[in-house]
């Protein structure tokens, strides 16, 4: 992972900026607005995406990173509904249904104690709210880190053993599973999202 945050926007951050509109149009925010929890914001493509998408929603976006946050901070256009503060998903600083809906992109499978996360999202959420994860695909859809690691892997095969074709929770299905064991309920998954 990286922890220099300009490095990580430079490089990943313009798929993230990609794929944050989908997540946020797929979560069926209402046009009502209400308080979303961006658990793992990371440079905070999900908030921003969110702020435009929804005008009347007020979010919070949380990451452990100091530096991941105040890079956030600094691109925030909506500093009067995004907040971003440094927190750790795993143990969320929240009330109970603190939250209208939770949203989490691109960071369960980064994060040591993922049912655990799944289930504090769970927690800070009202009843009848959304609670919403999207990982990427690493061995197949996202396309562009599929190449590379093919490449590496031609060319060295101990190469292998880091592939992050085997993340967890990056392959089709396992991101319902962990969601059942966290006693969520209506289920849906979309793995059809394309990087290009």
């Amino acid at each position: 992972m990286f922890t220099n945050a300009y490095a990580y926007d430079q490089f990943m951050g313009r798929w993230s900026r990609l794929l944050a509109p989908c997540l946020a149009q797929f979560a069926e925010i209402p046009n009502s607005g209400g308080k979303i929890l961006d658990a793992g914001c990371g440079v905070g493509a999900l908030a921003f995406a969110i702020a435009e998408f929804r005008p009347l929603c007020h979010v919070v976006g949380i990451d452990t990173s100091k530096e991941y946050v105040s890079y956030a901070e600094s691109r925030n256009n909506y500093s009067d509904r995004v907040h971003f503060e440094i927190g750790d998903v795993q143990n969320l600083a929240f009330p109970d249904a603190a939250f209208d809906n939770s949203l989490s992109m691109l960071v369960l499978n980064f994060i040591p104690n993922a049912p655990r996360a799944l289930s504090e999202m769970k927690r800070v959420t009202k009843p009848g709210g959304q609670v919403v994860a999207a990982v990427w695909d690493y061995g197949g859809v996202m396309e562009m880190l599929r190449v590379f690691w093919d490449a590496a892997v031609a060319v060295d095969s101990t190469a292998s053993r880091l592939d992050e074709r085997h993340m967890p929770l990056c392959r089709a299905g396992e991101l319902s599973e962990l969601c059942k064991s966290a006693a969520l309920d209506n289920i849906h998954e979309n793995s059809h999202w394309k990087s290009r």
